[in-house]
């Protein structure tokens, strides 16, 4: 029985289709990863003690060399750079989720106030606890910060019930982060230890003086969230074609809803805990990623994210260290430079979409 015409140009047509769009995606994760790679490059090279390639490979290899560039390699700059990687993968996949829960690419951490939050009882915490000990465990900072990030979450859901609008439940988001902001602040400027007064540049997002114990710690948590959304995939693949369709598909929808929640909340506080709120991150990256994929599949999209935040953070913070040193500027800063525009011509063109 021979084929009809029509279907044999049908089917070479979906198959030329699926080989450009297997090419595509494979394009754009070449083009990460050689950018994660560079990056990470960029970022143990230079810096404000010049040392030498050579003396940076012995020192990565073999750990000896003069005791001051072992220390600011393996003690610094390494552990800031895994930080920034891992931190800023984990705040761009928290952008998904939320993006994905509200069915609005502009949701994300930042805008609607959940990092304000996380900020806000992170340093209450760390006023209350440092008064008595010396130091706060991590775990500590990353529970403190989860609690503030599920507080402005339930709100942020209070709201969305009055509120159809999407505009005006971004706008209360904003609110309520100021709101944060403004506590936190009154809190860190009146206090009266020393080392509480020098929260003021954490409050404003920075992810230098990190460890090895710190990134030990993020990475724990967030590999298990990461692993929670590869997981979740097919569910949101569903939902992202309307809660009908995923119901139909067995989907329990408040279940669904709940762990998203759940995960968004988990990575910004991570990010938050250790790194201070951080702007534009969670909005900007996963438009980017999905403009450069041309597809929302999660399967793709996920890690694309992921490896998009990591390289998006690790980029902004060279800049941030380096454009005026030694003086260093806050990560949200440079983030906020490059993350707006895209916002802004996000929002544009679906102004454009619903007039046109």
């Amino acid at each position: 029985m021979t084929k009809h015409p029509v279907q044999t140009e049908t089917s070479a047509g979906f198959h030329q289709e699926n080989v450009r769009r297997r090419a595509r995606y494979t394009l754009v994760f070449l083009i990460l990863i050689a950018a994660l790679i560079v990056i990470t490059v960029l970022n143990i090279t230079i810096g404000n003690v010049s040392i030498s390639g050579r003396e940076i490979l012995r020192i990565l290899f073999t750990r000896t060399g003069e005791e001051i560039a072992v220390s600011i390699i393996w003690l610094i700059r390494l552990p800031r750079v895994a930080m920034a990687c891992i931190l800023g993968g984990a705040l761009a996949l928290a952008g998904f989720l939320l993006q994905t829960f509200f069915e609005n690419p502009i949701a994300g951490p930042f805008v609607l106030g959940i990092s304000s939050g996380a900020k806000m009882v992170v340093a209450i915490v760390m006023i209350l606890l440092l008064d008595r000990f010396q130091s706060v465990s991590s775990w500590i900072l990353v529970a403190a910060a989860f609690a503030g990030a599920l507080m402005i979450t339930a709100f942020i859901l209070v709201i969305s019930r009055r509120v159809h609008h999407m505009a005006s439940l971004l706008v209360s988001g904003i609110m309520v982060g100021y709101i944060c902001s403004a506590v936190s602040e009154f809190v860190i400027t009146f206090a009266e230890d020393a080392d509480i007064v020098n929260l003021h540049g954490w409050s404003q997002g920075s992810f230098s003086g990190m460890s090895w114990s710190n990134v030990a710690t993020a990475a724990v948590i967030i590999v298990v969230a990461l692993a929670a959304a590869f997981c979740l995939s097919k569910p949101i693949g569903a939902y992202q074609m309307g809660e009908q369709y995923a119901q139909s598909m067995g989907v329990n929808i408040r279940s669904f809803r709940i762990a998203l929640i759940l995960l968004s909340s988990v990575l910004a506080a991570t990010v938050t805990a250790f790194a201070g709120p951080i702007s534009f991150v969670g909005i900007a990256v996963p438009i980017m990623i999905r403009k450069a994929l041309h597809t929302a599949k999660p399967l793709v999209v996920i890690p694309a994210t992921f490896l998009g935040g990591a390289v998006f953070c690790m980029a902004c913070d060279l800049i941030a260290r380096t454009l005026f040193a030694p003086t260093e500027l806050n990560i949200s800063t440079v983030t906020a430079v490059f993350g707006a525009p895209v916002v802004i011509l996000t929002l544009v063109k679906r102004q454009k979409e619903r007039w046109s």
